[in-house]
This record gives C-alpha cells, structure tokens and sequence, in this order.
C-alpha cells in the first residue's frame, strides 16, 4: 500500500529539509481552516505551530505532522458564531485535558478496532477531497458580484501549466537524485518562474499578479469575507426597515407606520433587496476576521491577555463541554487514523496512547495562547514521509519555519505560487488513494466493498473523516455479528451412559441466541444431557441468559444437564445454572485478551 512513499532511508538532513518542505504548504492551509472556522488568518497559523511543535516533541508518532484542521474548524465555526472568540480558548484547553485523560486511560489501543476496508475507504474519501479541495485555488475575488469565481482564460492556461511542472519535478527528480526533497524544489522553481512571470505581465485580474500567490489568496479571502459581512449588515439594515413596516392587523397602526417611512428609504429599501438578491451573498459570521491581508505578526500571547475571559461558572462549562468532546473525539480519531497509515508506509510503530497525551498537551497549550486546536494533519504527513522525514525533528523544523515565516518571513513567503502548493497536493493525492483497491472489487466480499464505498463516499459528501470512520466501524460490527450468528451449530451424539451430548461450535453471543435455543429439544431428550462448551466461547449476558434459560427448561422437564468446557468467569456469572455446571479445570480451556503493552 501506497508504495510512491515507501522505501526511504532517514538522516537529519532529510528531516530539517523536509520540515521546511511542510512549513511552505502548512501556510495556506491554516489560514484557509482558519476563515472557515470565522478566524482571524493569524490565529490559524500559531495554532499550526503550537500543535506541529508539542506534538513532534511529545507525541506518538514521529514523522507525523499535526496542526490547525478542517475537521476541527466544522466544529469550532459552529460556537464561534453562537458564543464569540472568547469562548474558543477554554473550549480549546478543555478538548486537550480530555484527550490527555484519553491517553492515560490507554484507550488509544481502540484504533486496532478498525477494519481495513474501513481504512481503505478512509484513505480513498481522503484522498478524493485532498484533491477537491485544491480547486479553491483556482478562484479569484470578483468585485462586481463580490464573491469568489473560478479563474478563466490564460491566467488559468499558465497556472495549470505550473501545476504540471511542479508534479513533474516531484516524480522525476527521485529518479536523478534523492539529496533534496522533490516537493522543496518543486516549489522554489515554480516560485522562481510565477516571480518572473509576474514581472513581465502587468494584468489585472483583482489579485494584483497574473500567477496568484499566496498573499492572492489570503487578499481575496479576506475581501470576500468581508463582502460576506457587509452583505450581513445591509441585510440587517433591511429588516430593521422592513419591520417598521405595517400589518394588516391595525389600519390605524398601518397610516402611522407608512406616514414614517417616506419614498426615498422605500425606494432604497427595494434597491438593498435586488442588490442582495444579485449577489446572492451567504449570510455567514465573520467574527474574528481580519482586515489585513498579511500572514506576518508577532510572538503569540496568552489569550487572556488579548480577549475578555469568560465567567468560570457551571454555565460556562455546560457551553463549552459539548464543543470540547466533539473535538477531542474529532483530533483523537483523524490523529489515530493518520498514526496507522503512517505506520503502513514507513513500517514502523507508532504509540497510540502517547500519540492521544502529546495531542491532548498541544490543545492545552495551544488554547492557552489562543490558538484554534488542532489534530494531525494527512496531506501534510503524506508530504513529510515522501521528502525523506520520518523522525521529531522533521515535525520540529516545521514549526519552527512556520514561526519564523510569522515573525521575520512573511511578505516572502506570500509570494509562493498557489500553483506550487497544488501541484504538491495533487502529488499527494495520487500517493494516498489506493489505487489496488479498484482491482479488489471483484475478489472482496460484498459487504467489505460496501463498508469501503459507504466509508469514502460520506468522507466526500461530508467532510467529516471521523463520523465516516465510526460509522464504518458501526457496520462492520454489525455485519461481523449477523455472519457469526450463522456460525453457530453442534454435533449431537448418545454416549454408552445414554447421555445426549451436544458438543457445540461457534461463537455465542447476543446475535446468535435464537440459533443457539434452536438446537436442542428439552421436551423428547433423554434425562441426563451434557452441553460441551469447548469449541465455542460465551461473549455476553445475552448468551448467559440464554443458557440459564435454557437449565430452566430441562428442570421444568425433570431432566439433568450437565454444561462442561466453560471459562471460570462463564460458571461465576451462570446463577440458576449454578447447579448444572460440572467443573472440569484440567480440561477447561484459557483465555487470554489483549494488553496495553503495545499501546
């Protein structure tokens, strides 16, 4: 699986480089997650930093990249416009102690609860909107309709050309050397054409360069943001107008009402209306946004320091409790699903319960310097494994760059092409989908296919990677217990004390009762039965019931049955059965579970 990234030796070379490679493609990320979460583009690129940098140092898995998500930015929107900014920080600081408690509680080892077909829609629904997502670089802010559109012309001609350079220095160039990550210079070329191109045209498509960069992007963003706002504010200005209006309740109340109102607010009213409506404008809250259109800033701050903080009362908790679940939910499952892909290509082990305490430590801190959160970051791991980073230091060098882009690199830094970025990304996309997975149709069963399209399709239609897991998780259990349900049988035969034995196979447990009550015939077997447990295994206080119920229906009949072969725990929980059991321990067979060792 996923060979385009296998096969790679590591030095500290390879790490400080490929971190460098990461902290390039990690800047129009967080600020893009950072809009959709209603912040301010600066607030999205510390967070990258806090997380990239607690989680390479105290994290699971080295190699792996974490920062500001999408994932975490669907949820955080949602009390950001309900609540306010200054709400975020504790949410923020309360997802990380309940991931931390996560860890300590060694529940990370979960994650081995995931079947590989779910894994393989994961991974393709991931890699289909990695994909989808880069072709919000192909729009431009349009000042006449004051929204976003896709880019046209021989703008679109050049930057689609750069695209292709930029992939095809990515697969060439391992071919002539490996010294230097392919995607580092892929995008240091790129950047040096898009530069040169920039000089020599002077077109003005409201980006103010004909190859857009980074700064472009960040520029229209924030000026569609702020149409979005205006926008907002006309439309409240309407309906405070439209209120003053009269009803059809009150005549009198009517002539007032229209007597207050003259020609000149009606006609501008209509004009606000059909100018809205031209737009068609979302009505969407820009709280946090900023005006500038610049990545660069100063050291971070301690959020309380900058922000009003919330009373620290029972309220406060019982706001900010569901957002803070939802989140450590949301980063524990992406991290973990992105520790076990990178454990797939570089063939190592990662540790899942130490990955879920550094993720846990990096919320806290980071909502403690009014970050956004943050989890791990698959497209950007996917870029660190293939330029040859695989230990702490690479996650470090990551964070470390995208400070110092921050502080001292940022009007540099803006003028990276976003065709660079895409082109990286699309490199990307091509090594995460599992391409075999096309082929395994024909060979595996329906249900796993079904798991694996279900699982990639609502990764797509969603967005959300951790309801599509743990909802292919769901059903898989679901079509793993009607199968075994089916497994359930037992051979039957009279032994020379003309005792009926019914020596059974199969798994025994709440899907599988009913098979279970089918087997035997209380009414016409002979007075001393024995139910041999040996091949099969109690799973539940279903199966339990079920064999107490069952020692009821002999008793009823007089009859003797004897149950031999269960586990101890099996003959302490058997109550009205108690008597029934014949205690075989030289014979009984030893069960052993799972520990925490590989945790």
């Amino acid at each position: 699986m996923l060979q385009f990234f296998r096969s790679r030796t590591t030095t500290a070379k390879d790490d400080v480089l490929s971190g460098v490679t990461v902290a390039l493609a990690l800047v129009p990320e967080a600020i893009a997650f950072a809009f959709v979460a209603g912040l301010s583009p600066i607030i999205g690129l510390y967070s990258a930093f806090f997380i990239g940098l607690v989680t390479a140092l105290l994290g699971g898995r080295p190699g792996m990249i974490s920062g500001a998500t999408g994932a975490m930015a669907v949820v955080i929107v949602g009390l950001v416009a309900m609540h306010g900014v200054e709400y975020l920080f504790p949410t923020v600081m309360l997802c990380g102690i309940i991931q931390v408690f996560v860890g300590l509680l060694r529940l990370g080892k979960l994650i081995r609860l995931v079947p590989h077909p779910v894994m393989l829609g994961f991974v393709n629904g991931l890699a289909i909107v990695i994909c989808l997502a880069q072709f919000g670089s192909f729009q431009t802010f349009d000042k006449v309709s004051g929204r976003l559109q896709l880019i046209t012309g021989m703008p679109l001609i050049v930057m689609l050309t750069l695209v292709a350079i930029t992939m095809a220095i990515i697969w060439l160039l391992p071919r002539v050397t490996k010294s230097v990550p392919p995607s580092l210079v892929a995008i240091l070329t790129v950047t040096l054409i898009s530069i040169g191109v920039n000089s020599q045209v002077s077109v003005d498509l409201g980006q103010g360069n004909f190859v857009a960069t980074v700064g472009d992007m960040l520029k229209a963003n924030t000026d569609a943001k702020t149409a979005a706002k205006q926008s907002n504010s006309q439309i409240d200005t309407l309906s405070g107008k439209l209120k003053q209006l009269p009803t059809p309740d009150d005549h009198r109340l009517t002539l007032v009402s229209f007597e207050s109102v003259d020609a000149k607010s009606i006609t501008d009213v209509g004009k606000t209306t059909a100018e809205l409506k031209s737009r068609s404008a979302p009505k969407v809250d820009a709280v946090g946004v900023s005006a500038s259109s610049s990545i660069s800033g100063g050291l971070p701050q301690l959020f309380f320091l900058e922000y009003v903080v919330p009373p620290l009362t029972l309220s406060t908790l019982w706001i900010v409790l569901p957002f803070a679940v939802t989140l450590a939910g949301v980063g524990l499952i992406e991290s973990l699903m992105t520790l076990t892909l990178i454990d797939e290509i570089t063939e190592t082990r990662g540790r899942g319960n130490r990955e879920c305490i550094g993720q846990g430590a990096a919320n806290v801190i980071c909502g403690l310097f009014g970050g956004m959160g943050g989890c791990a970051m698959i497209g950007q791991s996917l870029i660190n494994v293939n330029s040859g980073g695989r230990g702490r230091l690479s996650g470090v060098t990551a964070a470390v760059c995208l400070l110092l882009f921050i502080l001292f690199l940022g009007p540099l830094i803006e003028r990276i092409p976003m065709a660079a970025l895409v082109g990286v990304m699309f490199m990307v996309v091509i090594g995460t989908f599992e391409w075999a997975s096309l082929k395994m149709f024909h060979r595996m069963p329906r249900s796993d296919v079904g798991v694996m399209v279900l699982v990639a399709g609502y990764t797509v239609l969603m967005h959300d990677l951790a309801t599509a897991v743990i909802l292919g998780v769901i059903v898989s259990a679901l079509v793993f217990a009607w199968k075994h349900a089916m497994h359930l049988g037992a051979d039957v035969q009279i032994n020379e004390h003309g005792s009926k034995i019914y020596q059974l196979h199969g798994p025994l447990f709440f899907a599988s009762i009913s098979s279970f009550k089918d087997l035997f015939e209380p009414s016409s077997d002979p007075d001393d039965v024995v139910i041999d447990f040996y091949y099969t295994r109690v799973y539940d206080q279903s199966a339990l019931e079920a064999i107490n119920a069952l020692a009821d229906k002999y008793e009823a009949c007089g009859k003797r049955l004897h149950l031999t072969h269960l586990s101890h725990e099996c003959r302490g929980l058997l109550d009205r059965a108690g008597d029934f059991v014949e205690v075989n321990l030289s014979e009984d067979p030893q069960y052993h579970v799972a520990t925490d060792r590989l945790g």
